[in-house]
C-alpha cells in the first residue's frame, strides 16, 4: 500500500480565486455538499482559462472535457465563510492538462480539500458523439504554462 501525499498549503499553489458560499452549499450535516466541491473545482479552472485567455473557451474549435476529477478530503468547510481557491497545473500535454485545487477556508496553512482535474480536448466543430481528441489550442496552453510547478 502506497502512503497518502502529505496535506498541500498554501505554497503549492500559483494562482487564487475567492468565492463565497451560500446556504444551499451546505449538506443536512452542516458541511459543504461533496457536489459542491466539484463544482468549485470546476469553476477555478475554466474562470482561469476565461480571465488568462481572454476568450470564452466554450466556442473555441477545441475544448477541454473533463476526463477525470478526484477530491481529497482533510477538515470540514462550509457556510457563511468564503472560501479560497488555490490552482495548479502537474502536467501539460499535447492533449492534456492536470491540475490541483486546494480549497482554504479561513486562515490557516493548509488545505481543507484538494482536487485533482483533468482536461483533454477534443474537436467542438461537430458536436457531441463526433468529438476525436486533438491538440489543445495555443491560447490554452500559453494560459495553463505559468501555472505549472514541478
Amino acid at each position: 500500500m502506497s502512503e497518502r501525499a502529505p496535506q498541500p498549503t498554501r505554497a503549492d499553489y500559483v494562482a487564487w480565486r475567492t468565492v463565497t458560499t451560500r446556504w444551499r452549499d451546505d449538506d443536512a450535516y452542516g458541511h459543504l455538499n461533496n457536489a459542491t466541491y466539484y463544482e468549485l473545482f470546476d469553476t477555478a479552472v475554466n474562470a482561469h482559462l476565461f480571465e488568462a485567455t481572454g476568450t470564452n473557451v466554450r466556442h473555441l474549435p477545441q475544448i477541454g472535457v473533463v476526463a477525470e476529477t478526484s477530491c481529497r478530503y482533510f477538515r470540514e468547510i462550509g457556510f457563511p465563510k468564503p472560501i479560497e481557491m488555490g490552482l495548479v497545473v502537474d502536467k501539460v500535454g499535447t492533449s492534456s492538462i492536470v491540475y490541483r485545487i486546494g480549497l482554504f477556508q479561513g486562515d490557516g496553512d493548509e488545505a481543507a480539500a484538494e482536487g485533482r482535474f483533468v482536461h483533454v480536448y477534443v474537436d467542438n466543430e461537430h458536436g457531441a458523439g463526433n468529438r476525436p481528441v486533438v491538440p489543445m489550442p495555443d491560447v490554452v496552453r500559453a494560459a495553463v504554462e505559468p501555472l505549472l510547478r514541478s
